[in-house]
This record gives C-alpha cells, structure tokens and sequence, in this order.
C-alpha cells in the first residue's frame, strides 16, 4: 500500500512538472512575440462610406452564396469544413482549418466583404480573428477592431505585424465590412532572391487605410519577415485562426480581378 501511495505520488509530481514546463515554453512564445508588438500610435476612428456589392463582368466570382466550389481546405486539399447557411454566408468552423482558393493568383484586385460576429467575446486578438493571405503568405488581418484595444500592426487593417493602418475604419461587431484590395505579387531573380517586393493598397470601408505599401516578407507571428522565392501565382487563403474565444468570423461575396 506504501509503495502504491508512492507511486501516485510520484505520477502526480511528474503530470505538475510537464504541466509547469508547458506553461513556461507557452509564456516564452507570448513574451518573444511581444517584441514585435506595436501599441502606439493608434489610428483614429473614422466614419465609413457603403461598400458596393456587385462584382464586375470581369471578375471570378469565389464565394458567390450558393456553393463553396472554389475552395479547399489547406492542409489536406479536402472539401471544406466551413458553414455556408441559407442566406449565403460562410461561416468559420472553429478548428476546420484554413481554406484556400482551387485557383493561383499573383496581381490582383480583391473584394471581401467580413463580418464579426454580434455578441462580443475575448479581447485584442481573440476577438474575432481572422486573415486573408495572399499567395498563401502574405496576411492582411481580419479583426474586430471596434473599440477593441491590440497592438496596432495587428489590428484591422494592418498588413500583419509589418504596417500599421493610416486610420481605424472598422465598423461595429454584427455589421458588414469590406475590403478592397490591390495587390501586386513580388518578383524574383532566377537565382531565387528578391527582385522587387510585393506592394498592397487596401480601403476598408471605403477608407484607404494602406497605400501602395512594400510588403517586407513572409507574414511572421515572431521575428523578422524574409522573403524566400515562389511561384508568379499562388492561392488565396482564408485563416481559421482557432485560437479565439470561439468567435465565428463570417464572409460573403468575395470576388477577385486579374491584373
């Protein structure tokens, strides 16, 4: 019986250990991806203008209310695993993963139109987080940043922890917003290093709140961006970022223009 409360004893001290371990590598990760958290200064609230909604004859239409046919799921290439109800909105499914386009894109002009969910949940980025990523790699952030206090380069708006937005132009949670978007793919050598950045102007709400900015590398959560080379064309990506509180980021009538 002695040995046995030992034994008990000795596996509950070893669960605390790995248990303290991980919270000491978890804080560790926060505290590295800290140091490229920007606060200030913060952009100005700023009214909104009403997005148009009709895609152009010239455009792909991508997400267009009836089917998801143009996407996949990332990671797998298997159907995806969102929600698309009958009024014609897709819904993010919480741990379903990021899903992208069948099609690659490289210049390009995009139309999104998001949706943070009505009932407030979590604070700065577990509110409603969300990204579009462009050619799989490069995120303009999707997040509820109405009276929504974060770090500025990774608020709505912000190229991803690299540009900060000229102004704050979210709308109220439960409300649609749009982007507007024009992207221009960066270019390599054929020895693979970088020839010229890519460069992205985007309005949301009708603002412009990045103009013709020079993207500096690949979207980092920690560190520094760098560029490694690619293809001229690679797909659109929708984040399912899985690590908020459970709020579900909704889109609709996504439509994109070759340039």
């Amino acid at each position: 019986m002695k040995r046995f409360f030992l034994t008990i004893t000795a596996t509950i001290a070893i669960v605390s250990l790995v248990s303290a371990q991980k919270k000491i590598n978890q804080d560790s990760l926060v505290k590295e991806a800290a140091k490229t958290e920007l606060w200030e200064p913060v952009p100005a609230m700023v009214s909104t203008q009403k997005p148009f909604a009709d895609a152009p004859s010239d455009a792909i239409v991508l997400m267009n209310g009836k089917d998801l046919n143009s996407w996949h799921k990332e990671l797998d290439k298997k159907a995806v695993g969102w929600k698309l109800d009958k009024e014609g909105i897709t819904t993010v499914v919480k741990g379903s993963g990021n899903i992208e386009t069948n099609q690659a894109f490289g210049n390009c002009q995009l139309h999104v139109e998001w949706r943070e969910p009505s009932a407030i949940a979590g604070s700065s980025q577990t509110r409603g987080n969300s990204g579009i990523f462009f050619m799989g790699r490069y995120e303009l952030q999707v997040l509820d940043s109405y009276n929504n206090p974060t770090y500025v380069n990774g608020q709505a708006g912000s190229i991803y922890k690299q540009h900060i937005p000229l102004v704050n132009a979210s709308k109220k949670p439960g409300e649609w917003q749009t982007y507007d978007v024009v992207f221009t793919a960066p270019q390599f050598y054929a020895d693979g290093n970088l020839q010229t950045p890519a460069y992205i102007t985007v309005f949301l709400n009708g603002v412009l709140v990045q103009n013709h900015v020079a993207i500096k590398g690949h979207t980092e959560w920690i560190g520094t961006p760098v560029y490694s080379a690619h293809k001229d064309k690679e797909p659109l990506v929708l984040q399912d970022h899985g690590l908020d509180g459970g709020n579900p980021m909704s889109y609709r009538n996504i439509w994109i223009r070759e340039l």
